[in-house]
């Protein structure tokens, strides 16, 4: 019964709602482009440029193809497959060139 009861008091140790669904903060995502593409997307060095190089719906389209193997990469098919639908959306609002 003891386990039973610390299980239940875990949701009370969330903060004020940490259950409810949250928008992905792009900035803290962005962090994991950071290393390949440069703080600001402005890769160089054989590392392909993601800021303001594609609309919103075609970074989306190319992080999906990632995804699913469509789009030849070295480490990016694995990496995209890391971040959830509202991360992308998230992410290409952050990289996305103004529309």
């Amino acid at each position: 019964m003891r386990r039973f009861g610390a299980l239940l008091a875990v949701p009370l140790l969330l903060p004020a709602g940490a259950a409810q669904a949250q928008a992905p903060d792009a900035a803290l995502l962005s962090g994991g482009c950071q290393g390949c593409h440069g703080v600001t997307g402005q890769a160089g060095h054989g590392v392909p440029t993601i800021a303001r190089q594609h609309s919103r719906a075609e970074f989306v389209q190319i992080m999906q193809a990632f995804q699913a193997n469509q789009r030849p990469a070295t480490v990016m098919g694995r990496i995209a497959r890391g971040y959830t639908e509202a991360e992308i959306a998230a992410l290409a609002a952050h990289y996305a060139r103004p529309e």
